[in-house]
């Protein structure tokens, strides 16, 4: 007699599609005693769940919302930034370290730019963030072939129109020239897609490195390419006004570096 499939779905996929971990961090969760099923703790991944069991992760109730955490994350240039590539090309959650738990991006970084980019598991966080009546500003410091003068970036200064497209007054300040290169710091309140490179291209300059260094009071600050490090819940709830229910960055020190498997 063939032996039925117990109802429900693995807990190990339970765990990663609420957001705590991807579904192999999940199996390594359970396996040391971190989750429990209906008030006992369980060590096996081969174990079928359904809505009626009460799943606890570290303590904390899977059916209960997750607190809103936001990350900085220092991307390196080469990767998209998407869940997923067309063209197969890598993207920043190759990138990210393991353990971390689902996130989406606040904004972009298109593939040649680098720097901070913010990561949240918060759809309304992401949507606060990116609201253009939010006004933050996005900080880049700018390298540029060719011999600019102060006076070059006054259109950007103005506003310009590329392509039937407005683009805001930038502030930009004209830092050193070193060799065939200028270095500019630029200051954007929308970021619109390339709006940088774009806006130079219109002034004849060409961009060959954007690095973001903040975007509004988050900063990149001494993050090396390629850390993440999470933003403490009190800084969440004094900037962004989100009182998180447990305070998940416990220091400052940047989450390790552990790629994630593929799949």
């Amino acid at each position: 007699m063939t032996q039925k499939t117990p109802p429900g779905e693995r807990i190990a996929k339970v765990i990663a599609r609420a957001g705590v971990a991807s579904r192999r961090e999940a199996e390594r969760m359970i396996e040391v005693g971190r989750v429990q099923v209906n008030g006992k703790v369980i060590d096996r991944a081969a174990l079928n769940v359904t809505e009626r069991d009460v799943i606890n992760v570290d303590g904390r109730d899977l059916s209960a919302p997750e607190p809103s955490r936001l990350w900085l994350f220092n991307k390196p240039t080469g990767l998209v930034t998407t869940t997923k590539d067309e063209q197969g090309r890598p993207t920043i959650y190759d990138d990210l370290p393991a353990d971390l738990p689902r996130v989406m991006t606040v904004g972009r970084l298109d593939l040649n730019s680098e720097g901070l980019l913010l990561l949240t598991n918060d759809g309304g966080v992401k949507r606060k963030l990116e609201l253009p009546s939010t006004g933050w500003l996005r900080k880049y410091r700018v390298r540029i072939k060719g011999r600019p003068t102060d006076a070059t970036f006054e259109p950007l200064r103005q506003g310009l129109t590329i392509d039937g497209e407005r683009f805001q007054p930038m502030v930009v300040t004209l830092d050193r020239q070193q060799g065939a290169n200028a270095w500019a710091t630029v200051s954007i309140r929308e970021g619109k897609n390339r709006e940088i490179r774009r806006a130079m291209e219109y002034v004849g300059l060409s961009v060959n490195r954007l690095i973001r260094v903040s975007y509004g009071p988050f900063q990149l600050g001494q993050l090396k390419s390629g850390e993440v490090l999470e933003v403490r819940a009190r800084v969440l709830k004094d900037q962004l006004g989100i009182k998180a229910e447990a305070e998940f960055a416990k220091d400052d020190r940047p989450i390790p570096k552990r790629r994630r498997s593929k799949k």
